[in-house]
C-alpha cells in the first residue's frame, strides 16, 4: 500500500513537516511496510514559506528591507535546495500586521520592500518565484515594489511620484532604464486566493482600502487615481489587466506582476500542490491523510486539506483528514472529498497544553497508528 501525507500547519503547534512526519511515524507503527511519502502543504498566505523550505529542503534568508510605512523591518524568504526557486510572502515586507492600528495610512504606505526582497534573490541567482500576495498594508498598484526593481514613475514635470496610493493619479511617464536586467529572466507564479479587479466598487480601494486605514470618503478619489495609473501602465505594457480576477490583490500587486512580469496569478493551495508535485504521487496511491488545527465549514469551503482531497478523488484514494479540533460543520467535508475524519486530542486537557509542539506530535502519532490499525484489520478482512 502507498499512503501520501499532506498536513497543513497547526499553527502555534506543529509545522507542515512536523505533522506529516509524525503521521508517518504512525503509519508505520501499524503497517511497517507501507510505503509512505510527506509531502509539504500550505495554502499560500502565512507559513507558506516556512512548509515549502522545510518541506523540500532549502534556506531561510533573512534580510532587512523597506516596510510599509517606510522604515526598516527585518523580513525573511527561502531558496529551495535547486538554488533557482525563491519562496516568498509579500506580507513578510509589506504585510498589514507590520503597522500598529493607529499608524495605517495607505496614502503612504509602499510595497518597496517586496521589490528589495524580490532583487536580493534575483541577485543570489533565483530566477523562478513563488509569492503568496495576501495581508498586504498596502494599495499602491505596486509602485513601491517596481520602483525597488529600477523602474521609475514620475510626474507631468518628470519627478519621481513617490510612495502609496497617493502617487497613483500622478504617473503620466514609467522608465525601465534601471531596470535590473536579470528580471527579463524569470517567471512569477503568484498565490492569490481573491477575485477582485484592479478598479471600481470591486475592487482594490473600496473592497480592502477601509480594512488599511483608507477613510470611505477616499476611495472614489483614490480609485480614480488607481483607473488613471492602469491607463498608464497599460500604454507602457501594451496590455490591459486592470479587470483581470485577482488584479486587485494586495492593492494592486496582482495587477503589477502581471502586466509587468507576465505572471501568472494561482489559487493559493493549487499553486502550493504543483510546486511540491503532490499529483505524480497520487496516481498510484490509495490512501491519502490530510488536515489541519481546527477542521470546520472554512476547510469545507475550499481550504488546502480540501483542494488535497479533491486531487486525491481524481485518482481513487481514500481520504483521511486529522485534526486537532473538529467543530460540528466538518461534515461538510464529506461532500467535498473527505471519507473521514478525526481528532487528535485523546482526552480531556487544557487547550495550552493540547498546543505544545510534543504532546501535538505524540497525539496525531498515535491517533495516525489507531486509524492505520482499522485500515490493516479491514485489509485482513478482505
Amino acid at each position: 500500500m502507498k499512503v501520501v501525507v499532506a498536513m497543513d500547519s497547526f499553527k502555534g503547534s506543529m509545522t507542515s513537516r512536523e505533522a506529516g512526519d509524525a503521521v508517518k511515524q504512525g503509519i508505520l507503527c501499524a503497517m511497517p511496510k507501507t510505503e509512505v511519502v510527506v509531502k509539504p502543504l500550505a495554502d499560500g498566505g502565512e507559513g507558506t514559506t516556512e512548509a515549502l523550505v522545510e518541506g523540500l529542503g532549502g534556506t531561510r534568508i533573512v534580510l532587512s528591507v523597506t516596510g510599509p510605512m517606510g522604515s526598516q523591518t527585518e523580513c525573511s524568504y527561502g531558496i529551495l535546495a535547486d538554488g533557482k526557486t525563491a519562496v516568498m510572502e509579500i506580507a513578510q515586507a509589506a504585510g498589514i500586521t507590520l503597522v500598529p492600528a493607529a499608524q495605517r495610512n495607505p496614502m503612504c504606505a509602499t510595497t518597496r520592500g517586496v521589490g528589495e526582497m524580490i532583487c536580493d534573490a534575483v541577485q543570489k541567482g533565483c530566477r523562478h518565484f513563488i509569492i503568496g500576495i495576501g495581508g498586504s498594508a498596502t494599495n499602491d498598484g505596486g509602485i513601491g515594489m517596481l520602483s525597488a526593481m529600477g523602474f521609475q514613475f514620475l510626474d507631468a514635470e518628470g519627478e519621481p511620484v513617490g510612495e502609496g496610493a497617493q502617487a497613483l493619479s500622478r504617473v503620466v511617464e514609467i522608465l525601465a532604464d534601471g531596470v535590473l536586467p536579470e528580471l527579463a529572466e524569470c517567471k512569477f507564479q503568484i498565490a492569490c486566493d481573491v477575485t477582485n479587479p484592479l478598479c471600481g466598487k470591486n475592487g482594490a480601494t473600496f473592497i480592502y482600502g477601509p480594512q488599511k486605514g483608507l477613510l470611505l470618503e477616499q476611495c472614489d478619489q483614490v480609485d480614480g487615481g488607481m483607473e488613471h495609473y492602469a491607463g498608464t501602465v497599460e500604454a507602457f505594457c501594451g496590455k490591459s489587466c486592470k479587470m483581470l480576477s485577482g488584479a486587485g490583490a494586495a492593492g494592486g500587486l496582482g495587477f503589477a506582476f502581471v502586466s509587468f512580469f507576465d505572471a501568472r496569478l494561482v489559487p493559493g493551495t493549487q499553486l502550493i500542490l504543483e510546486a511540491v508535485h503532490l499529483e505524480e504521487e497520487l496516481k498510484n496511491a490509495q490512501v491519502v491523510v490530510t488536515g489541519e488545527g481546527r477542521l470546520d465549514a472554512q476547510t469545507a469551503m475550499g481550504k488546502a486539506p480540501i483542494g488535497v482531497a479533491k486531487m486525491a478523488k481524481q485518482y481513487g484514494c481514500k481520504v483521511i483528514a486529522l485534526a486537532g479540533e473538529i467543530a460540528s460543520e466538518a461534515v461538510k467535508c464529506h461532500d467535498e472529498g473527505i471519507d473521514a475524519f478525526f481528532p487528535i486530542v485523546r482526552g480531556p486537557v487544557s487547550l495550552e497544553k493540547a498546543m505544545q509542539k510534543d504532546c501535538a506530535v505524540q497525539n496525531i502519532k498515535d491517533t495516525a497508528e489507531q486509524v492505520f490499525r482499522l485500515v490493516r484489520a479491514w485489509n485482513d478482512m478482505r
